[in-house]
């Protein structure tokens, strides 16, 4: 297992957007075991592969506070959201220190496959339903911010870009 670099926003290759998993071997998993490693050393609850410039459709989520409640989801798509819609603070990995409001859907339900290349699908509502489609966002090319005001977008770039510099 590595830990990886996490991109930081407002990198462009956040945007681009993952391409599918053809088949779950043992790259995808060596894959998967870096991310579930780099995410918990970042202290997250999610990480999705285009964080790490890995642009396949990855993704790794524990909202437990034990971190004992991994799951993987491997080519996610959501099959169904509910109407009614939720505010959460937000705060992502590849925004440091950042937290922020949106609104998203409070139910969704997710098919993916898993580890072993199963397919599942999985009923989410909370956080892990924020999580999922947080990390979701991601494998489309967008963060989190995007979803804020212009002014606060602006902002946050100028915030990451003094970060970038202290490093």
């Amino acid at each position: 297992m590595a830990l990886l670099k996490i991109l930081n926003y407002p990198d462009k290759r956040l945007h681009k957007v993952a391409k599918p998993v053809a088949a779950v071997d043992d790259r995808i998993r060596k894959l998967v075991g870096d991310m579930v490693e780099t995410m918990y050393a970042a202290l997250g609850v999610g990480l999705a592969a285009t964080q790490i410039d890995v642009h396949e459709c990855v993704i790794v989520i524990d909202v437990s506070d034990d971190h004992n409640e991994l799951m993987v989801f491997i080519n996610p798509e959501i099959v169904w959201s509910s109407d009614e819609n939720k505010e959460w603070e937000e705060g992502c990995l590849s925004v440091p220190g950042i937290y922020d409001v949106v609104e998203r859907p409070d139910k969704v339900r997710v098919r993916a496959l898993n580890e072993k290349g199963e397919t599942f699908e999985l009923d989410c509502d909370g956080l892990l339903a924020v999580c999922i489609q947080h990390e979701m966002d991601h494998l489309l090319g967008k963060v989190f911010v995007e979803y804020l005001s212009t002014l606060k977008q602006t902002r946050i770039r100028g915030k990451m870009k003094k970060l970038e510099k202290a490093l």
